[in-house]
């Protein structure tokens, strides 16, 4: 699961669905939501690119507030797309 996860360009995100679907573990969603909300490599791991499936942000171990800066600074590193106003 941390290979798929580290798999999400940078400026990207995915899905807990997709992620499962990679794994080829369909019901695994909760599995890869505990395994991002006990990962200690935040950076290296990038859990944070990990959203729900309406497209809403979801949890963040680190409060959405770190999970929208994250993934702002990584759009704007990655294409020069400024943040809208949630952030991302």
């Amino acid at each position: 699961m941390w290979r798929a996860l580290q798999k999400i360009p940078l400026g990207k995100t995915a899905s807990y669905i997709e992620i499962v679907a990679v794994l080829g573990r369909p019901k695994a969603v909760r599995a890869v939501a505990l395994a991002c909300a006990d990962n200690k490599l935040a950076l290296l791991v990038p859990c944070h690119r990990v959203i729900r499936s309406d497209g809403d942000l979801g949890g963040y171990r680190s409060r959405l507030e770190r999970k929208w800066a994250l993934l702002a600074r990584e759009r704007v590193a990655a294409v020069g797309e400024p943040a809208n106003e949630a952030g991302v």
